[in-house]
């Protein structure tokens, strides 16, 4: 793995985090912010872990 996929896994969750604060932010709903908040730190937690997982493996 190299650290543009373990940037890649991150990016996904925060890219689902932000279409979960548009989609009631465009259609009048209510927003649950504490989703957002859960996603786009599951998305950091997610990509610093892919890339301490990919920088602990041996090159061999």
């Amino acid at each position: 793995m190299n650290p543009r996929r373990a940037a890649a896994v991150g990016v996904i969750f925060i890219v689902i985090a932000a279409i979960y604060f548009a989609a009631p932010t465009l259609l009048g709903g209510n927003v649950d912010f504490a989703g957002v908040t859960m996603l786009i730190a599951l998305g950091a937690s997610m990509s610093i872990m892919a890339y301490v997982l990919m920088a602990g493996q041996s090159r061999g």
